[in-house]
């Protein structure tokens, strides 16, 4: 997360800039070129798990338009979906979404967003029960899983 917060991530647009001759499409739409927002926040895949996840946070859905925008996301105030809970599934998504970029670029394969999705709630539960003893987590099971 903190790679992709200081936009270092070696998207195509970055390798395309530093001189490879490679295409800057998007590995997982080909549709636009593959920029940190775009693959992160807009492309459809990763507009689609950003769906899942703001619903299983019964948030009302929201396309982030910027890496500012998912910031200031992260950081609302609201009671049944605090803070922390967001900044950990944030942190979750933008993490399984690069993987799948990466398994489909190296490999030739991805998952579904779907079966995406599964993962990072998988992660997120146990990230959660790692750290349940906390004060700050003590909650948040309820809140993720209702």
């Amino acid at each position: 997360m903190w790679v992709a917060h200081l936009n270092r991530l070696p998207t195509r647009v970055r390798l395309v800039s530093w001189g490879l001759n490679i295409p800057s499409s998007c590995c997982l739409c080909s549709v636009m070129e593959e920029t940190r927002e775009h693959l992160l926040l807009r492309c459809v895949f990763s507009a689609q798990i950003w769906h899942l996840v703001q619903s299983k946070l019964r948030l009302s859905p929201c396309i982030f338009i910027s890496w500012t925008s998912l910031l200031v996301w992260m950081k609302l105030k609201i009671e049944f979906a605090p803070p922390i809970l967001r900044k950990l599934v944030s942190h979750a998504t933008v993490y399984h979404v690069w993987k799948q970029r990466n398994n489909l670029l190296h490999n030739g394969s991805s998952l579904s967003p779907l079966a995406t999705f599964k993962e990072i709630d998988r992660e997120i539960r146990n990230t959660i029960t790692a750290r349940r003893n906390r004060k700050a987590f003590r909650s948040l099971m309820l809140l993720w899983i209702r």
